[in-house]
């Protein structure tokens, strides 16, 4: 019997193998044509040490040095001696582009659309070639925009994650609707039954994993679309392990699949569902956020994988409430989404009030996933060095240098509702530091990257956007912070001061924020990088 392995690149770009009964995964990955890591074939160099995720397997022969028993009983593993016992979720140590293989491409056609109302969009697509498409609950794929143009002649792309399962024949998405969004605007106002679309996956690193206990599922807004897709995986296979999944909007018009969350009740013994609207006049019998319907079941006293999608701000209100309560859930898995409204023209569309307030309450269409992490200790890391001092600066010197260049086009052009996102953002990195501490790095890293690229993503230049993402600065942010504990103390206040000045329009006193900020910033890493080679030396 073949088993199906999923190796997940650092990249985000899953593929998917089969491997027969006898055969190694790295055999098996290279007759598919995808060379990860490999050496020795022998289990003797550890070059190929990779991370399971999910599933079992024997583990092979090899010695200490390749791989340790610690390590094994952690869940690292060999490929070029692993054999897989169920199917697998592995995690490789390099990005697809080493590995020579990439994201596959399909053409869908839209067979059905449906305007749940004002505010959210369901489409579902077919494939001719659905069998070739394998792709685990949670993840998502680029769709491109008919009509659009990324500045290369190609359509421009927007992600979305299935909120169908992968045995489903159908795949659907569930987008909400934002003045300004590319992909918002083609479905409301000119998609139609029999449209094509191109669409590139699967991604992501949000996903089930085995169920071992039981699971809390949390939702904002239109991220409850992979959670349906793992609804539907958990129905397929079956668990004895309880469910529940909260689900929280910001008005009533934005509730949607309150259905489909019904005949699960009905479909799954141990699935249960909440929901609640932040608006204090919504009719919902629960008025407030997902956090206030936590029940002590839902938690298991820490024994639980919880699940959450949704935006920047709700994914730090729940750590912090997890946090503030002592919570350590077993496992923690999390994608939050940021806006990508992309306005079509050189200028920003005025907002209604409706809009300024439903932005303020942080309600966005579901743009382009940030990528997961675990943000509990321990969480899977491999092939990480600390890099040279000159090589940091040189990317905080770049980011700065965007930096400026973005505050020209962005400063007094900002609207209502930006404005209010982008304080929100300052707020929201500085949950995770207390002087001169970081209270939690990781938390650091995500909610000041979420600030960083705000600009970006309001600006209505998109090889500006293209240059930022190239830098990589929170990949090396993550990989150098994730151990720190001193951060510059004026790191967190200069944020604040930045959206103030903002706020009153003075391009001066953002600009010279932006170059102190960078000298801060530089700072920190120097000494986390410092901190991580005495600590490598002593080791």
């Amino acid at each position: 019997m073949a088993y199906q392995v999923a190796l997940s690149f650092e990249d985000g770009v899953t593929r998917f193998i089969k491997v027969n009964p006898n055969e190694t995964v790295a055999d098996a990955s290279y007759k598919a044509r995808i060379n990860i890591p490999l050496d020795c074939r022998d289990g003797a160099c550890g070059t190929c040490k990779a991370f399971c995720e999910s599933g079992s397997y024997d583990g092979g022969d090899y010695i200490e040095d390749a791989l340790t028993d610690e390590e094994a009983e952690q869940g690292y593993c060999l490929p070029c001696q692993m054999m897989p016992e169920s199917d697998l979720v592995v995690q490789i140590a390099s990005t697809s582009d080493v590995a020579k293989t990439a994201a596959a491409s399909y053409t869908a056609t839209i067979t059905d659309l449906r305007r749940f109302s004002e505010s959210v969009v369901g489409f579902t697509v077919e494939i001719d070639n659905r069998d070739d498409l394998v792709f685990l609950p949670g993840q998502y794929v680029n769709i491109g925009v008919p009509g659009s143009d990324d500045g290369t002649g190609r359509p421009a792309t927007r992600s979305y994650s299935f909120s169908t399962g992968p045995n489903e024949s159908s795949l659907a998405f569930l987008v909400k609707i934002t003045e300004g969004g590319l992909m918002s605007e083609y479905l409301r106002d000119r998609a139609q039954v029999g449209d094509t679309l191109e669409f590139t996956g699967p991604f992501g690193s949000f996903f089930l994993r085995e169920r071992k206990r039981p699971s809390l599922l949390l939702a904002g807004g239109t991220g409850l679309a992979p959670l349906l897709s793992i609804l539907s995986k958990i129905e397929t296979d079956g668990s004895d392990h309880p469910v529940h999944l909260i689900y929280g909007v910001t008005f009533d018009h934005d509730l949607v699949e309150l259905d489909k969350l019904e005949e699960y009740t009905k479909k799954l013994p141990n699935f249960t569902f909440d929901y609640c609207v932040a608006d204090e006049s919504s009719s919902a019998p629960n008025k407030g956020y997902v956090t206030g319907l936590f029940e002590p079941s839902h938690l298991n006293d820490g024994d639980v994988d919880i699940y959450l999608c949704g935006p920047p701000p709700m994914v730090e209100a729940v750590r912090n409430h997890l946090s503030d309560n002592g919570i350590n859930p077993t496992n923690f898995y999390f994608e939050k989404f940021n806006t990508s409204a992309t306005p079509g023209g050189a200028t920003a569309p005025v907002a209604t009030d409706a809009e300024k307030a439903a932005a303020e309450k942080a309600a966005a269409e579901t743009g382009r996933p940030v990528v997961l992490e675990n943000p509990e200790p321990g969480n899977y890391e491999i092939g990480e060095e600390h890099p040279p001092v000159a090589e940091s600066d040189e990317q905080f010197d770049a980011r700065m240098a965007l930096e400026l260049g973005v505050v020209e086009l962005t400063i007094g052009r900002l609207t209502p509702e930006q404005l209010v996102e982008f304080r929100i953002l300052a707020e929201a990195s500085g949950a995770s530091v207390e002087g001169e501490h970081f209270t939690d790095a990781a938390a650091f890293t995500d909610t000041n990257a979420a600030f960083h690229e705000f600009l970006f993503r309001c600006c209505t230049n998109p090889v500006l956007l293209e240059a930022y993402d190239k830098l990589e600065v929170t990949r090396l942010m993550k990989q150098v912070l994730r151990d720190a504990q001193w951060v510059e103390e004026h790191i967190v206040d200069e944020h604040m001061k930045i959206v103030e000045a903002f706020e009153k329009g003075d391009k001066n006193a953002a600009r010279d924020l932006i170059v102190v900020h960078s000298q801060h910033a530089k700072e920190t890493m120097r000494r986390a990088i410092a901190s991580g080679a005495t600590a490598g030396a002593s080791s």
